[in-house]
């Protein structure tokens, strides 16, 4: 398939590097870390620079500590910064992730970590955050804390997200970016970034050579 070499600012509109409102507009981040990568259309970006993975404890859905780093070394991981109350986004994110993780073999199944770090914390208590993941698939871990660590895991990532507000209405919006990062079991680092627009189709395609750490 032919891949195309894409900008900082091609990037960013391909792969939804604003921040999303979920059920809004987008809008622009505050300083991230910058990304170039080869987008390949409806899948993933090969990113030139893969991310090193943030050093980041947070509490799991038992109220345990979890660190990312330790957790997670030398397993095929997918990392998703979202919110629980998020209307369409995140739900369709993880919907999509989870119908796709269960077209692998059994053995597949059980390497591959996803880990969903809420930007909503003062709302998705370990609880709730689990209650939600449950529907979604059990074996996702979900992670919340302190939202400015959380903030700052998440720009090294090249993700922007912002702490939740109350709007007129009452409701109350988390804005934040809609990327999905592979990190390869082999260097544990993430090489692939995934936007807003993947589809079921796309993670299933791509998720048996995210397991062995090939580019798909």
């Amino acid at each position: 398939m032919r891949t195309t070499r894409v900008t900082v600012a091609a990037l960013a509109a391909a792969a939804a590097l604003t921040l999303t409102a979920c059920g809004g507009e987008p809008v622009k981040p505050d300083a991230v870390t910058q990304i170039t990568g080869q987008s390949k259309t409806g899948t993933a970006t090969v990113l030139d620079r893969p991310f090193d993975k943030p050093e980041l404890v947070l509490t799991d859905t038992t109220g345990n500590p979890w660190n990312l780093r330790e957790q997670t070394k030398g397993k095929p991981t997918l990392i998703y910064f979202g919110y629980t109350n998020c209307p369409d986004v995140c739900p369709l994110t993880m919907s999509n992730i989870a119908v796709a993780k269960k077209a692998l073999p059994k053995a597949d199944q059980d390497k591959l970590q996803v880990v969903f770090v809420t930007t909503d914390p003062e709302r998705d208590t370990p609880d709730s955050l689990g209650a939600w993941l449950k529907a979604q698939d059990p074996s996702f871990t979900g992670l919340t804390g302190d939202f400015a660590t959380i903030q700052a895991a998440a720009r090294k990532l090249g993700i922007g997200i912002e702490a939740a507000k109350k709007e007129a209405d009452g409701s109350v919006v988390s804005m934040h970016g809609a990327q999905v990062i592979a990190f390869s079991p082999k260097t544990d680092e993430g090489y692939l970034l995934y936007g807003e627009g993947s589809t079921v189709d796309d993670y299933t395609k791509d998720l048996p050579k995210i397991i062995k750490g090939e580019n798909p």
